[in-house]
């Protein structure tokens, strides 16, 4: 995927948020197709703010997060 504006990480996210995305190799939005936003909020600097705009981001192109899978609890 050629890397575009639209495909780009959006603005205010924060410069944490950025760093900690960057670092752990997300760059563009399409990546975030490919992970839970539970998993992203793990990164350190990746607040619900930061959150809230790659959401709203990505759904702005009718893409999102991969949905959270529940796991089965062992009794």
């Amino acid at each position: 995927m050629p890397d575009d504006a639209a495909d780009r990480l959006p603005p205010g996210i924060g410069a944490p948020a950025e760093r900690a995305l960057t670092g752990a190799g997300y760059s563009r939005l399409e990546q975030l197709t490919h992970v839970t936003e539970a998993e992203l909020g793990q990164l350190h600097g990746v607040g619900p703010k930061a959150l809230t705009l790659l959401r709203e981001a990505l759904a702005s192109s009718g893409r999102g997060f991969q949905p959270q899978t529940r796991r089965s609890r062992p009794h």
